[in-house]
């Protein structure tokens, strides 16, 4: 009962963050003008600063290099995901979103809901586990993810995969943050108090900006759009059920620490990635249902993260 409470705590507190963003879109406060603000404050400054700060100080030199060896669970386990997203596409989705259907079977929103969430269930020790998928995750949403919603296009071609637009993507500022905060550790270099204090402050933006722009796009995608068809299904059977599971199946092949193993099956267990959205836009795909498919997945999370939670308690 008490991993019950503290689960619905925890859940709660995200809720209620989000739901000051769907209130200040409401009242006009943030609107289609502005909004895109608050993700380029999340991924150019605060989450950079944030890896910067959180991963010299969550764990040294020595504890590092062994944490990295459990970063290949997560790719492990995306991997099956993409095999069998790849083989029901075929069956389950139309032509035209099974790029769709495909990375957002595989990739979960590790970011703005995965590094709130797990912070809120776990605390600061969760952090450098968090990192760890979430660098398998954002790696591969980037490079097979990207290509698999590209490939959506009336226009696509192979040609379009391997750009220089495609490269910046996949090392983009958070990736970036993180590596460079892997090399500060690993080389021991030293960082002035000013600029640690700094990134401090600016990395505890990260969580609440996030949840606000969560609430945001919810609001204005409109719930009442949301409609379930067999695609759809099929997408939360990945995502809710078919990730986590092959994460707690892996852990009999792969023995990890408890909190890493808990932190893993919930980060596999989140809704789709808000950035499929703005790729399918880019790739001019089916953006609606990109938005559906983040909508309905970001709504049900509400109710599959606590019972994840209670199941690994």
């Amino acid at each position: 009962m008490q991993a019950l409470l503290h689960a619905i705590s925890g859940v709660l507190t995200l809720i209620f963050m989000g739901l000051i963003g769907c209130y200040l879109a409401k009242i006009g406060w943030i609107n289609k003008d502005n909004k895109a603000l608050l993700p380029k404050l999340v991924t150019n400054i605060s989450l950079p600063l944030f890896f910067i700060y959180n991963i010299t100080h969550a764990f040294s030199h020595d504890q590092l290099l062994h944490l990295i060896t459990g970063s290949i669970v997560p790719f492990i386990s995306i991997g099956v995901c993409f095999i069998l997203s790849v083989f029901l596409a075929r069956f389950m989705s139309k032509k035209g979103h099974r790029g769709i259907f495909q990375s957002t079977f595989t990739t979960s929103n590790t970011i703005f809901v995965g590094l709130p969430v797990t912070m809120a269930l776990f605390g600061e020790e969760a952090i450098p586990y968090t990192l760890l998928y979430f660098f398998a995750n954002t790696t591969f949403f980037w490079t097979l993810g990207n290509a698999c919603i590209q490939a959506d296009s009336k226009e696509f071609s192979y040609q379009q995969m391997f750009t220089l637009k495609t490269l910046r993507r996949i090392f983009s500022p958070p990736i970036l943050g993180f590596l460079a905060s892997l090399i500060i550790l690993i080389l021991d270099i030293p960082l002035p108090k000013f600029f640690m204090d700094t990134a401090q402050y600016m990395g505890n933006l990260t969580t609440p900006l996030a949840l606000i722009f969560i609430g945001v796009t919810l609001y204005s995608m409109g719930l009442k759009k949301i409609r379930f068809d067999l695609g759809l299904i099929g997408i939360c059977l990945g995502r809710f059920i078919i990730a986590p599971l092959s994460m707690y199946l892996l852990s009999f092949i792969f023995p990890i620490p408890e909190l890493m193993f808990k932190v893993f099956v919930i980060m596999a267990s989140l809704p789709a990635m808000i950035q499929t959205v703005v790729l399918s836009s880019l790739y001019n795909t089916d953006t609606e249902y990109a938005t559906l498919v983040v909508s309905a997945t970001t709504l049900l999370s509400i109710i599959t993260i606590p019972i994840y939670m209670v199941l690994l308690s």
